[in-house]
């Protein structure tokens, strides 16, 4: 049986040629900074995001936390998105790892308003902890993979600057965003303080992220990955990975964003099941099922070697990643097509 999985872009294998990549690199002491495969991972991120320095991690949410560490004391609130990586994700961890507050904001997909974000800044007043960073996520994962518009970033960052906030982005997906608006990286990036970016995702990589930012802010930023535990010794053998999927994986990411459509086409045609198709513009389909337990359905097709999540109590989350192709998208529409009449029939 062919296994199609759509669970996430996190899902893949690496080829051939990133593990010979990976078993032939040069290696040493990152923590000592004398690994130059992480440097050479980090120097290229850093000059792709157009950012002075970049610092290599084990994940994504390690980035994405030493950026709000980095840029907050304890005390401090942060505003985002209510359904952001940061908060949803990664365990409650600015209020462990960084003594912060969230401040939640309501959003359409991932996206809110500068008047969402004006209405939630604090009053400089001893009772309220201060505003101090505004995290955006870019593309949204709860928000289907959606793109931020680059001029409703312009406009919100620019009212952040007004009131002297920092703003990190978490661009998990960022080169997914770049490959569906051909706005390049570094034009996302140059509104933020600090952009995390991963390579485990769209680009293929086993393990690894980075963060980049101005010199100070990553310097500042090693510190606090030590504390965190994210200090790793011969790196290089995973960084060579990174390097593989960022030097040659970004332009194929156009095809994980037609096969996602070409499946949001599909299961729109089985009746009980509804995909907004004009809301597919990365690798990220987010079909509603109805009156039907989501759950069912992802036993169902899993019988059928088609890998899926249940998202939320009517939702089921599908992504394409570098292994699926046409023909996989065809074999996940027809394993719908047998699983979905069947619940409903029971």
């Amino acid at each position: 049986m062919n296994l199609v999985d759509l669970r996430s872009d996190t899902v893949t294998q690496p080829c051939a040629a990133m593990r010979q990549a990976m078993a032939a690199a040069e290696v040493g002491d990152d923590v000592l900074g004398h690994d130059p495969t992480v440097q050479k991972l980090e120097t290229a991120t850093a000059e792709i995001l157009g950012k002075e320095a970049a610092i290599f991690f084990p994940s994504g949410s390690m980035s994405n936390q030493v950026a709000i560490r980095t840029l907050t004391e304890p005390g401090d609130e942060l505003i985002l998105e209510a359904n952001s990586h940061c908060y949803f994700y990664e365990g409650g961890a600015p209020a462990a790892l960084s003594g912060v507050t969230c401040k939640l904001l309501p959003g359409q997909r991932g996206i809110f308003t500068v008047e969402d974000f004006k209405a939630a800044l604090r009053p400089k007043n001893v009772h309220f902890p201060r505003s101090k960073l505004l995290v955006i996520e870019n593309t949204h994962n709860r928000g289907g993979g959606n793109v931020w518009p680059i001029e409703k970033i312009q406009q919100i960052t620019a009212a952040a600057r007004d009131v002297g906030l920092k703003i990190h982005l978490d661009g998990a997906r960022i080169w997914n965003a770049t490959a569906a608006s051909g706005i390049a990286e570094k034009e996302y990036a140059k509104y933020f303080d600090t952009v995390s970016v991963c390579f485990s995702k769209g680009l293929g990589a086993p393990v690894g992220s980075a963060l980049a930012g101005n010199k100070e802010i990553i310097e500042r930023a090693k510190r606090f990955r030590k504390q965190f535990g994210g200090g790793m010794r011969q790196a290089g053998i995973i960084a060579a990975g990174a390097l593989y999927g960022l030097q040659n994986n970004r332009t194929r990411l156009a095809e994980d964003h037609k096969n996602a459509r070409k499946l949001a086409v599909g299961l729109n045609q089985i009746e009980g099941l509804q995909v907004a198709s004009e809301h597919v513009c990365t690798n990220i389909a987010v079909i509603e099922t109805t009156s039907m337990d989501p759950v069912r359905i992802v036993d169902g097709l899993a019988e059928l070697g088609v890998l899926v999540m249940a998202f939320s109590a009517d939702t089921i989350r599908a992504v394409t990643n570098l292994h699926i192709k046409a023909g996989d998208i065809e074999q996940a529409v027809s394993a719908f097509e047998k699983v979905v009449p069947e619940i409903q029939r029971t």
